[in-house]
């Protein structure tokens, strides 16, 4: 992750701090999401019955998409100097806008938010996080991941 002095976080407010590398969901990823939180329903693990959906394919989990965040930001959330430990302190919001299908490659954009001290030497980062889905003009999701920051 990119580290700044922790006086310029607050100028990387309404800025995008970029976008990951594209990352393929595949039938193992889902399937093994599945096999992680027990969710089995149809959409996502049988791709014969799938197919005979709108979608037409399986499709991701709504809350895989969404746990890719930690991962898809890692190399492009800024962090303060000094950082001994972050945590995931939640989402603000999430928007699932449409389904991930099987096979296609997303990549994460982030813009910060808000950056608030909320004691010293703990460091609040508010950011935007879309999952672009190639090819489309329509995002998976919009989220507003909070990460807590140890200085």
């Amino acid at each position: 992750m990119p580290y700044v002095p922790v006086a310029e976080l607050k100028d990387y407010v309404g800025k995008e701090l970029g976008r990951s590398d594209w990352l393929t969901i595949d039938q193992e990823r889902i399937n093994l999401f599945a096999e992680a939180t027990g969710d089995y329903q149809f959409i996502h693990v049988d791709p014969v019955k799938a197919a005979q959906t709108p979608f037409g394919s399986t499709i991701a989990h709504g809350f895989l998409s969404l746990s890719l965040i930690p991962k898809l930001m890692e190399n492009i959330l800024i962090l303060p100097e000094g950082a001994k430990m972050v945590i995931n302190y939640g989402l603000d919001s999430v928007r699932f806008i449409q389904p991930v299908k099987v096979n296609s490659r997303v990549r994460l954009k982030v813009d910060m938010n808000e950056v608030t001290e909320k004691k010293p030497g703990q460091w609040l980062l508010k950011a935007t996080a879309t999952l672009e889905i190639e090819g489309s003009d329509k995002p998976a999701f919009i989220a507003e991941p909070l990460s807590l920051c140890f200085v």
